[in-house]
């Protein structure tokens, strides 16, 4: 028999799923991970980093559950780092296997399909230090990703932040650089393994409008319940490696993923804002004009050690549509009861700024 608080409980899911069902995709907000493919990093990296670079080491430790386990518990957002390499076999090997070697630890089983030895993006955080990943090919990723999705095919849709990365880091091996036609390829692979269906893309956006961002202002983005089931890719790069993008898909004519270019530009529309405490009130403006923002709730393992939760606070308040945290669920590596999500132990909710007006 049910109880009262059963009863309240569905009434509550009910109403809950009516407010999201009747909103367009920007007037929802939603938690994510942040480096979401990461897996936890040998002890001995950990050890030698925090003798040659203190407060990188005390930065990299956390890690997170699988992709499919973290939409499994409602998260709806998710950070992805590709590295370009066409030919295969530029990552294999890192050098921080010497380093565990050396410490007497145990080597990782880090790559146990030779996944590293394949043509195509890879998925890791540091060359060479920090590369054990749930995922090492991209292509394998974005497999999950789809049949995760065909298995919830009425999920709220899935944001998913691009870093395409070519930084050289002093004593790792060189990166390829993401030149127009690299970054052209995480286009192409994310259009072979998900299909073109199943994204929400500028052009969708876009509409009859003459640019992605008239379209923005005039609230053109879908209504929810017409794109579940369905991803949002964005580039969260520099502006020159954005232009490069551009140079390849121009004013974002059939391309997958959106840019963070600033606000007054033709193809602006979904912007990154990483300092909701700085910013919270330039968000908010943004957010109310139409545009879609990405923020975070903690960064470098800072707030989760303080158990601070002002950034997310403010994250929450500012309206960003997407909030990114290391810290869903409790740290594993240092004793902390942080923990970001929304009341009901929820990962989204309708967006509370948009949904006062």
């Amino acid at each position: 028999m049910k109880t009262l608080f059963s009863y309240a409980f569905s009434a509550f899911c009910l109403f809950f799923s009516s407010q999201l069902s009747a909103q367009k995709l920007n007037e929802i907000q939603v938690i994510g991970s942040h480096n979401s493919y990461k897996s936890q990093m040998a002890p001995e990296l950990l050890e030698y980093l925090s003798k040659v670079n203190p407060s990188a080491s005390q930065s990299l430790g956390y890690a997170h559950i699988p992709l499919e386990e973290q939409l499994d518990l409602g998260l709806r957002n998710l950070e992805l780092d590709v590295f370009h390499d066409p030919e295969g076999g530029r990552y294999s090997n890192p050098k921080g296997l010497e380093i565990i070697k050396s410490a007497g630890g145990e080597i990782p089983d880090y790559d146990p399909n030779d996944a590293l030895s394949k043509p195509g993006l890879k998925l890791f955080h540091v060359q060479d230090l920090d590369f054990q990943s749930h995922y090492l090919l991209f292509a394998d990723a974005l497999k999950a990703l789809k049949n995760w999705s065909e298995n919830n095919p009425d999920h709220t849709p899935i944001f998913i932040l691009i870093n395409a990365k070519d930084g050289n880091i002093p004593g790792t091996r060189p990166v390829l650089p993401f030149t127009a036609t690299a970054l052209d390829s995480i286009d192409l692979e994310i259009r072979t393994h998900l299909g073109m269906e199943n994204l929400i893309t500028p052009d969708l956006v876009r509409g009859d409008y003459a640019d992605l961002e008239s379209a923005v202002l005039a609230r053109n983005w879908p209504k929810l319940d017409e794109v579940r089931g369905k991803f949002l890719f964005v580039l969260d790069e520099s502006e020159e490696k954005i232009d490069r993008y551009l140079s390849a898909k121009p004013d974002l004519k059939n391309a997958v993923l959106f840019v963070n270019k600033k606000e007054g530009n033709s193809t602006a529309g979904f912007r990154i804002i990483n300092s909701a405490v700085r910013d919270e009130d330039y968000i908010r403006d943004l957010v109310q004009k139409g545009y879609m923002i990405r923020t975070r709730a903690d960064s470098d393992t800072k707030e989760a050690r303080a158990e601070d939760y002002s950034t997310f606070e403010k994250a929450k308040a500012s309206g960003a549509q997407v909030i990114s945290t290391d810290y869903y669920q409790p740290s594993t590596f240092f004793k902390s009861d942080y923990k970001v999500n929304f009341e009901g132990n929820r990962y989204e909710r309708p967006n509370p700024v948009l949904n006062n007006n």
